[in-house]
Protein backbone atom coordinates (compact mmCIF):
# COMPACT_ATOMS: atom_id res chain seq x y z
CA UNK A 1 0.00 0.00 0.00
CA UNK A 2 1.32 3.65 -0.63
CA UNK A 3 0.17 6.49 1.35
CA UNK A 4 0.95 10.32 0.50
CA UNK A 5 1.29 12.22 3.29
CA UNK A 6 1.45 16.43 2.24
CA UNK A 7 2.33 17.94 5.51
CA UNK A 8 4.73 20.04 7.07
CA UNK A 9 8.28 19.09 8.55
CA UNK A 10 8.93 18.28 12.04
CA UNK A 11 12.77 18.28 13.14
CA UNK A 12 11.68 16.61 16.32
CA UNK A 13 9.60 13.69 14.13
CA UNK A 14 7.00 13.59 16.66
CA UNK A 15 4.50 14.59 14.10
CA UNK A 16 4.62 15.89 10.67
CA UNK A 17 5.31 14.08 7.52
CA UNK A 18 8.55 12.85 9.50
CA UNK A 19 5.87 11.30 12.28
CA UNK A 20 3.64 9.83 9.31
CA UNK A 21 6.63 7.94 7.72
CA UNK A 22 7.16 6.47 11.41
CA UNK A 23 3.50 5.22 11.52
CA UNK A 24 3.61 4.26 7.58
CA UNK A 25 7.30 1.68 8.99
CA UNK A 26 5.04 0.35 11.75
CA UNK A 27 1.92 -0.17 9.85
CA UNK A 28 4.61 -1.60 7.25
CA UNK A 29 3.17 0.59 4.00
CA UNK A 30 4.98 2.66 1.66
CA UNK A 31 4.33 6.92 3.17
CA UNK A 32 5.48 9.31 -0.04
CA UNK A 33 5.69 12.91 0.81
CA UNK A 34 4.92 16.56 -0.11
CA UNK A 35 6.49 19.16 2.72
CA UNK A 36 4.36 22.17 2.67
CA UNK A 37 6.01 24.29 5.48
CA UNK A 38 9.81 23.86 7.68
CA UNK A 39 8.85 24.36 11.00
CA UNK A 40 11.63 24.83 13.90
CA UNK A 41 10.18 22.84 17.24
CA UNK A 42 11.43 20.79 20.15
CA UNK A 43 9.74 18.89 22.85
CA UNK A 44 9.58 22.24 24.87
CA UNK A 45 8.71 24.39 22.31
CA UNK A 46 7.92 25.94 18.71
CA UNK A 47 10.37 28.41 17.25
CA UNK A 48 9.42 28.82 13.91
CA UNK A 49 7.92 28.20 10.32
CA UNK A 50 8.60 28.64 7.17
CA UNK A 51 6.18 27.92 4.14
CA UNK A 52 7.31 25.83 0.90
CA UNK A 53 7.33 27.80 -1.77
CA UNK A 54 3.60 26.81 -4.35
CA UNK A 55 5.76 26.13 -7.14
CA UNK A 56 8.10 23.89 -5.43
CA UNK A 57 4.71 22.04 -3.86
CA UNK A 58 3.25 21.46 -7.19
CA UNK A 59 6.66 20.15 -8.52
CA UNK A 60 6.37 17.76 -5.78
CA UNK A 61 3.14 16.36 -6.12
CA UNK A 62 3.78 16.11 -9.70
CA UNK A 63 6.75 13.87 -9.06
CA UNK A 64 4.89 11.45 -7.34
CA UNK A 65 1.56 10.95 -9.34
CA UNK A 66 3.77 11.04 -12.57
CA UNK A 67 5.63 7.64 -11.05
CA UNK A 68 3.52 5.89 -8.62
CA UNK A 69 0.34 4.75 -7.69
CA UNK A 70 -1.10 6.01 -4.69
CA UNK A 71 -3.92 4.56 -2.19
CA UNK A 72 -4.65 7.02 -0.21
CA UNK A 73 -3.75 10.89 0.61
CA UNK A 74 -3.20 12.71 3.91
CA UNK A 75 -3.47 16.16 4.02
CA UNK A 76 -2.12 17.57 7.79
CA UNK A 77 -0.90 21.33 7.79
CA UNK A 78 -0.67 24.06 4.82
CA UNK A 79 -0.23 27.12 6.77
CA UNK A 80 -1.49 29.51 4.22
CA UNK A 81 -3.61 30.08 1.71
CA UNK A 82 -1.45 30.04 -1.48
CA UNK A 83 -0.29 26.25 -0.07
CA UNK A 84 -4.49 25.58 0.37
CA UNK A 85 -5.17 27.03 -3.35
CA UNK A 86 -1.75 24.74 -5.39
CA UNK A 87 -3.10 21.28 -2.99
CA UNK A 88 -6.25 21.73 -4.73
CA UNK A 89 -5.73 22.66 -7.73
CA UNK A 90 -3.36 19.41 -7.98
CA UNK A 91 -5.94 16.86 -6.18
CA UNK A 92 -9.57 18.17 -6.94
CA UNK A 93 -10.60 15.72 -9.93
CA UNK A 94 -8.72 12.91 -8.48
CA UNK A 95 -10.41 9.68 -7.62
CA UNK A 96 -7.97 8.57 -4.37
CA UNK A 97 -8.94 8.62 -1.33
CA UNK A 98 -8.58 11.74 0.62
CA UNK A 99 -7.98 12.32 4.27
CA UNK A 100 -7.58 15.64 6.11
CA UNK A 101 -6.68 16.21 9.40
CA UNK A 102 -7.00 19.50 10.14
CA UNK A 103 -3.48 20.89 11.47
CA UNK A 104 -4.48 24.54 12.97
CA UNK A 105 -2.03 24.31 16.74
CA UNK A 106 1.08 22.64 17.59
CA UNK A 107 1.46 20.83 21.04
CA UNK A 108 4.33 22.71 21.48
CA UNK A 109 2.20 26.15 21.19
CA UNK A 110 2.72 27.32 16.98
CA UNK A 111 0.16 28.71 14.77
CA UNK A 112 0.49 26.05 12.29
CA UNK A 113 -2.91 27.22 9.98
CA UNK A 114 -2.90 31.38 9.57
CA UNK A 115 -6.33 32.84 10.26
CA UNK A 116 -6.00 34.34 6.96
CA UNK A 117 -6.33 30.85 5.39
CA UNK A 118 -9.66 29.74 7.51
CA UNK A 119 -11.32 30.41 4.43
CA UNK A 120 -9.42 28.70 1.97
CA UNK A 121 -9.37 25.91 3.81
CA UNK A 122 -13.38 25.58 4.72
CA UNK A 123 -14.02 26.04 0.55
CA UNK A 124 -11.12 23.78 -0.92
CA UNK A 125 -9.63 21.32 0.93
CA UNK A 126 -12.82 19.85 2.99
CA UNK A 127 -15.02 19.16 -0.33
CA UNK A 128 -11.99 17.10 -1.71
CA UNK A 129 -11.59 15.28 1.53
CA UNK A 130 -13.33 11.58 2.24
CA UNK A 131 -12.95 11.55 5.82
CA UNK A 132 -11.94 14.84 7.98
CA UNK A 133 -10.47 14.64 11.30
CA UNK A 134 -10.75 17.76 13.40
CA UNK A 135 -10.24 17.69 17.30
CA UNK A 136 -12.82 19.39 19.55
CA UNK A 137 -11.32 22.64 19.24
CA UNK A 138 -10.47 21.94 15.46
CA UNK A 139 -14.01 21.09 14.79
CA UNK A 140 -14.93 24.22 16.62
CA UNK A 141 -12.73 26.26 14.58
CA UNK A 142 -14.04 25.33 11.28
CA UNK A 143 -17.65 24.73 12.06
CA UNK A 144 -18.43 27.68 14.20
CA UNK A 145 -20.22 26.20 16.65
CA UNK A 146 -19.41 26.21 20.31
CA UNK A 147 -19.10 22.29 21.28
CA UNK A 148 -19.65 21.76 25.04
CA UNK A 149 -21.55 18.79 25.03
CA UNK A 150 -22.37 15.68 23.05
CA UNK A 151 -25.26 17.66 20.88
CA UNK A 152 -22.87 20.23 20.21
CA UNK A 153 -21.16 17.27 18.04
CA UNK A 154 -23.78 16.49 16.00
CA UNK A 155 -24.20 20.40 15.15
CA UNK A 156 -20.28 20.96 14.16
CA UNK A 157 -20.59 17.83 12.17
CA UNK A 158 -23.27 18.82 10.09
CA UNK A 159 -21.75 22.46 9.33
CA UNK A 160 -18.81 20.16 8.34
CA UNK A 161 -21.17 17.80 6.13
CA UNK A 162 -22.61 20.87 4.43
CA UNK A 163 -19.12 22.71 3.82
CA UNK A 164 -18.67 19.37 1.75
CA UNK A 165 -16.68 16.78 4.16
CA UNK A 166 -18.51 13.42 2.96
CA UNK A 167 -17.48 11.75 6.67
CA UNK A 168 -16.79 13.16 9.96
CA UNK A 169 -14.40 12.10 12.93
CA UNK A 170 -14.49 14.26 15.86
CA UNK A 171 -11.48 13.07 18.15
CA UNK A 172 -11.03 13.71 21.63
CA UNK A 173 -14.47 14.64 23.40
CA UNK A 174 -14.55 14.17 27.23
CA UNK A 175 -18.09 15.01 27.92
CA UNK A 176 -18.00 11.18 30.10
CA UNK A 177 -15.96 11.05 33.22
CA UNK A 178 -12.25 9.12 32.83
CA UNK A 179 -13.39 8.65 28.99
CA UNK A 180 -11.63 10.37 25.99
CA UNK A 181 -13.81 9.26 22.89
CA UNK A 182 -14.74 10.08 19.22
CA UNK A 183 -17.33 10.97 17.37
CA UNK A 184 -18.07 9.55 13.92
CA UNK A 185 -20.64 11.38 11.60
CA UNK A 186 -22.00 9.37 8.54
CA UNK A 187 -24.85 9.03 6.30
CA UNK A 188 -27.18 11.67 8.54
CA UNK A 189 -25.98 9.95 11.87
CA UNK A 190 -23.64 10.56 14.93
CA UNK A 191 -22.13 7.80 16.77
CA UNK A 192 -19.52 7.65 19.52
CA UNK A 193 -16.47 5.60 20.18
CA UNK A 194 -15.33 5.60 23.55
CA UNK A 195 -11.93 4.76 25.10
CA UNK A 196 -10.18 5.22 28.56
CA UNK A 197 -8.54 8.16 29.45
CA UNK A 198 -4.75 8.67 29.23
CA UNK A 199 -3.07 10.96 31.61
CA UNK A 200 -0.80 12.08 29.38
CA UNK A 201 0.14 14.62 27.58
CA UNK A 202 2.60 13.80 24.19
CA UNK A 203 3.60 15.29 20.67
CA UNK A 204 2.39 13.39 17.85
CA UNK A 205 -0.56 11.66 18.55
CA UNK A 206 -2.64 13.56 16.01
CA UNK A 207 -0.99 12.85 13.00
CA UNK A 208 -0.62 9.28 14.32
CA UNK A 209 -4.25 8.46 14.69
CA UNK A 210 -4.85 10.08 11.18
CA UNK A 211 -2.38 8.13 9.41
CA UNK A 212 -3.53 4.96 10.93
CA UNK A 213 -7.11 5.99 9.76
CA UNK A 214 -6.31 6.57 6.56
CA UNK A 215 -4.51 3.04 6.57
CA UNK A 216 -7.47 1.15 7.75
CA UNK A 217 -9.92 2.89 5.26
CA UNK A 218 -7.58 2.53 2.30
CA UNK A 219 -7.78 -1.27 3.21
CA UNK A 220 -11.41 -1.22 2.96
CA UNK A 221 -12.44 -1.48 6.42
CA UNK A 222 -16.11 0.17 7.36
CA UNK A 223 -15.47 3.72 9.13
CA UNK A 224 -16.27 3.28 12.78
CA UNK A 225 -13.81 -0.29 12.65
CA UNK A 226 -10.82 2.14 11.10
CA UNK A 227 -11.86 4.38 13.61
CA UNK A 228 -11.70 1.48 16.37
CA UNK A 229 -8.37 0.60 14.70
CA UNK A 230 -7.13 3.78 14.39
CA UNK A 231 -7.39 5.03 18.36
CA UNK A 232 -6.27 1.15 19.56
CA UNK A 233 -2.97 1.78 17.42
CA UNK A 234 -2.81 5.57 19.01
CA UNK A 235 -2.79 4.54 22.46
CA UNK A 236 -0.38 1.93 21.94
CA UNK A 237 1.55 5.10 20.76
CA UNK A 238 0.97 7.32 23.79
CA UNK A 239 1.74 4.05 26.10
CA UNK A 240 5.08 3.37 24.75
CA UNK A 241 6.20 7.32 24.35
CA UNK A 242 9.37 8.60 25.50
CA UNK A 243 10.58 11.21 26.96
CA UNK A 244 13.62 12.27 24.48
CA UNK A 245 14.29 15.94 25.31
CA UNK A 246 13.39 17.86 28.47
CA UNK A 247 9.96 18.27 27.66
CA UNK A 248 6.88 17.09 26.76
CA UNK A 249 7.14 13.10 25.63
CA UNK A 250 6.80 11.84 21.57
CA UNK A 251 4.66 8.90 20.85
CA UNK A 252 6.58 5.42 20.02
CA UNK A 253 5.44 2.97 17.55
CA UNK A 254 6.87 -0.49 18.41
CA UNK A 255 6.82 -2.76 15.09
CA UNK A 256 4.61 -5.36 14.97
CA UNK A 257 6.79 -8.38 15.50
CA UNK A 258 3.88 -10.98 14.52
CA UNK A 259 3.43 -8.93 11.15
CA UNK A 260 6.90 -8.92 10.56
CA UNK A 261 7.37 -12.40 10.97
CA UNK A 262 4.39 -13.50 8.79
CA UNK A 263 5.54 -11.15 6.30
CA UNK A 264 8.56 -12.80 6.05
CA UNK A 265 6.88 -15.57 5.94
CA UNK A 266 4.61 -15.01 3.45
CA UNK A 267 7.90 -14.05 0.93
CA UNK A 268 9.54 -17.08 2.07
CA UNK A 269 6.42 -19.36 0.79
CA UNK A 270 6.31 -17.24 -2.58
CA UNK A 271 9.75 -18.25 -3.27
CA UNK A 272 9.81 -22.15 -2.65
CA UNK A 273 10.01 -23.94 -5.81
CA UNK A 274 6.79 -25.05 -7.67
CA UNK A 275 4.63 -23.60 -4.60
CA UNK A 276 2.26 -22.33 -6.91
CA UNK A 277 0.86 -26.09 -7.64
CA UNK A 278 -0.27 -25.77 -3.51
CA UNK A 279 -2.49 -23.02 -4.45
CA UNK A 280 -6.69 -24.55 -4.37
CA UNK A 281 -9.40 -23.23 -6.06
CA UNK A 282 -10.42 -21.06 -3.26
CA UNK A 283 -7.15 -19.80 -3.10
CA UNK A 284 -4.78 -19.43 -0.16
CA UNK A 285 -4.46 -17.71 3.24
CA UNK A 286 -1.69 -17.36 5.86
CA UNK A 287 -2.76 -16.64 9.58
CA UNK A 288 -0.32 -16.00 12.54
CA UNK A 289 -1.99 -15.69 15.96
CA UNK A 290 -1.26 -13.57 18.58
CA UNK A 291 -0.91 -15.07 22.22
CA UNK A 292 -3.97 -16.47 23.94
CA UNK A 293 -6.37 -14.92 20.72
CA UNK A 294 -10.35 -14.26 21.90
CA UNK A 295 -11.51 -14.22 18.49
CA UNK A 296 -10.80 -13.87 15.13
CA UNK A 297 -9.79 -10.40 15.66
CA UNK A 298 -6.10 -11.37 17.65
CA UNK A 299 -5.16 -13.11 13.82
CA UNK A 300 -3.07 -11.75 11.41
CA UNK A 301 -3.91 -12.66 7.86
CA UNK A 302 -3.84 -11.83 4.90
CA UNK A 303 -7.61 -9.51 3.91
CA UNK A 304 -7.38 -11.05 0.27
CA UNK A 305 -5.77 -14.22 -0.81
CA UNK A 306 -2.60 -15.75 -1.93
CA UNK A 307 -3.27 -15.97 -5.65
CA UNK A 308 -1.36 -18.38 -8.17
CA UNK A 309 -0.70 -16.34 -11.54
CA UNK A 310 0.82 -18.55 -14.07
CA UNK A 311 3.80 -20.13 -12.14
CA UNK A 312 3.95 -17.78 -9.31
CA UNK A 313 2.44 -16.36 -6.75
CA UNK A 314 0.72 -12.63 -6.12
CA UNK A 315 -0.69 -11.52 -2.54
CA UNK A 316 -3.79 -9.81 -3.27
CA UNK A 317 -4.61 -7.51 0.14
CA UNK A 318 -2.85 -6.57 3.30
CA UNK A 319 -1.98 -8.23 6.28
CA UNK A 320 -4.75 -7.30 8.57
CA UNK A 321 -6.27 -8.54 11.90
CA UNK A 322 -9.38 -10.28 11.22
CA UNK A 323 -8.22 -10.46 7.59
CA UNK A 324 -9.10 -14.23 7.61
CA UNK A 325 -12.14 -16.02 8.50
CA UNK A 326 -11.32 -19.86 7.49
CA UNK A 327 -7.94 -20.38 8.48
CA UNK A 328 -8.44 -17.83 11.68
CA UNK A 329 -11.01 -19.95 12.88
CA UNK A 330 -8.96 -23.08 12.40
CA UNK A 331 -6.10 -21.62 14.29
CA UNK A 332 -8.55 -20.54 17.18
CA UNK A 333 -10.38 -23.82 17.26
CA UNK A 334 -6.66 -25.45 17.24
CA UNK A 335 -5.44 -23.33 20.12
CA UNK A 336 -7.88 -24.27 22.25
CA UNK A 337 -7.01 -27.72 22.86
CA UNK A 338 -2.82 -26.48 22.11
CA UNK A 339 -2.03 -23.17 23.18
CA UNK A 340 1.00 -23.40 21.35
CA UNK A 341 -0.16 -23.69 18.06
CA UNK A 342 -0.40 -19.85 16.59
CA UNK A 343 -0.38 -20.40 12.62
CA UNK A 344 -1.64 -22.03 9.95
CA UNK A 345 -1.69 -22.17 5.79
CA UNK A 346 -4.11 -23.77 3.57
CA UNK A 347 -3.21 -25.51 0.78
CA UNK A 348 -4.84 -27.88 -2.21
CA UNK A 349 -5.58 -31.32 -1.36
CA UNK A 350 -3.66 -33.96 -2.96
CA UNK A 351 -3.11 -37.88 -2.14
CA UNK A 352 0.18 -37.64 -2.92
CA UNK A 353 1.03 -34.43 -1.05
CA UNK A 354 -0.81 -36.42 2.10
CA UNK A 355 2.18 -38.97 1.48
CA UNK A 356 4.91 -36.83 1.03
CA UNK A 357 3.96 -35.54 4.51
CA UNK A 358 3.81 -39.01 5.59
CA UNK A 359 7.14 -39.67 5.05
CA UNK A 360 8.66 -36.43 6.52
CA UNK A 361 7.27 -37.99 9.51
CA UNK A 362 4.47 -35.09 10.34
CA UNK A 363 1.47 -35.88 12.84
CA UNK A 364 -1.86 -36.20 10.20
CA UNK A 365 -5.30 -35.86 10.92
CA UNK A 366 -8.47 -35.81 9.20
CA UNK A 367 -12.29 -35.38 9.36
CA UNK A 368 -14.74 -36.41 7.06
CA UNK A 369 -17.27 -33.19 6.19
CA UNK A 370 -20.41 -35.24 4.98
CA UNK A 371 -20.88 -36.85 8.48
CA UNK A 372 -20.81 -32.70 9.26
CA UNK A 373 -24.30 -31.94 11.15
CA UNK A 374 -27.05 -29.13 8.96
CA UNK A 375 -26.54 -26.43 12.09
CA UNK A 376 -23.01 -26.50 11.65
CA UNK A 377 -23.12 -26.67 7.64
CA UNK A 378 -25.88 -23.51 7.61
CA UNK A 379 -24.19 -20.84 10.40
CA UNK A 380 -21.35 -18.98 8.52
CA UNK A 381 -17.81 -20.08 9.72
CA UNK A 382 -18.85 -22.80 12.10
CA UNK A 383 -17.80 -25.52 9.56
CA UNK A 384 -14.08 -25.42 10.26
CA UNK A 385 -14.71 -25.15 13.78
CA UNK A 386 -16.10 -28.56 14.22
CA UNK A 387 -13.89 -30.09 11.42
CA UNK A 388 -10.83 -29.13 13.60
CA UNK A 389 -12.58 -30.29 16.51
CA UNK A 390 -13.39 -34.03 15.10
CA UNK A 391 -9.83 -34.18 13.51
CA UNK A 392 -8.05 -33.51 17.24
CA UNK A 393 -10.63 -34.71 20.13
CA UNK A 394 -8.30 -37.99 19.98
CA UNK A 395 -5.03 -36.17 19.76
CA UNK A 396 -2.51 -36.08 22.41
CA UNK A 397 -0.17 -34.05 20.87
CA UNK A 398 -0.85 -30.90 18.09
CA UNK A 399 -1.32 -32.35 14.54
CA UNK A 400 1.43 -30.77 11.63
CA UNK A 401 -1.11 -31.44 9.57
CA UNK A 402 -5.88 -31.65 9.15
CA UNK A 403 -7.25 -32.41 5.97
CA UNK A 404 -10.55 -33.58 5.12
CA UNK A 405 -12.02 -34.82 1.03
CA UNK A 406 -14.91 -32.24 1.10
CA UNK A 407 -18.33 -32.55 0.20
CA UNK A 408 -21.20 -31.44 -2.01
CA UNK A 409 -19.70 -27.89 -3.30
CA UNK A 410 -16.97 -27.91 -0.52
CA UNK A 411 -13.11 -28.26 -1.77
CA UNK A 412 -11.08 -30.95 -0.38
CA UNK A 413 -8.36 -29.12 1.89
CA UNK A 414 -5.22 -29.13 3.72
CA UNK A 415 -4.08 -26.83 6.90
CA UNK A 416 -0.33 -27.26 7.32
CA UNK A 417 0.04 -25.77 11.36
CA UNK A 418 2.71 -24.87 13.09
CA UNK A 419 3.91 -22.86 15.93
CA UNK A 420 4.46 -19.82 14.16
CA UNK A 421 5.17 -18.73 10.11
CA UNK A 422 8.37 -19.82 9.97
CA UNK A 423 7.72 -23.35 11.27
CA UNK A 424 4.88 -23.65 8.50
CA UNK A 425 6.79 -22.80 5.86
CA UNK A 426 9.39 -25.10 6.69
CA UNK A 427 7.04 -28.03 6.69
CA UNK A 428 5.78 -27.37 3.49
CA UNK A 429 9.38 -26.81 1.79
CA UNK A 430 10.30 -30.70 3.32
CA UNK A 431 7.70 -31.98 0.53
CA UNK A 432 8.50 -29.85 -2.69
Amino acid sequence: MNILSIGGSDPSSGAGVQGDIRVATALDVNCFSVITAITSQNSTKFSDVESISPRMIERQIDSIFSDFKVDAIIIGMVYDSNTIQIIHSKLRGRKTLIILDPVIESTTGGTLLKKTALESFRKLLIPLCFVITPNVLEAQILSGVKITNESDLTRAAKKLYILGAKKIVITGHKFVKNKISDFVYEDGKGSTIPGNKINEETHGSGCTFAFALSYAIASKNTLRDAVKFAKHFTYQSIENAQRLGHGIKITNLKKDKIKTELSSAIKEFENLRESYGLIPECQTNFVYSKQNPKSVLDILGVSGRIVKAGKRLIVAGNLEYGGSKHVATAVLTMQKKFPKIRSALNIKYEQKTIEKFQKTKNRIVSYDRTNEPDKTKNKENSSISWGIKNAIKNSKSAPDIVYHKGDVGKEPMIIVFGKNPKQVVTKISKIL
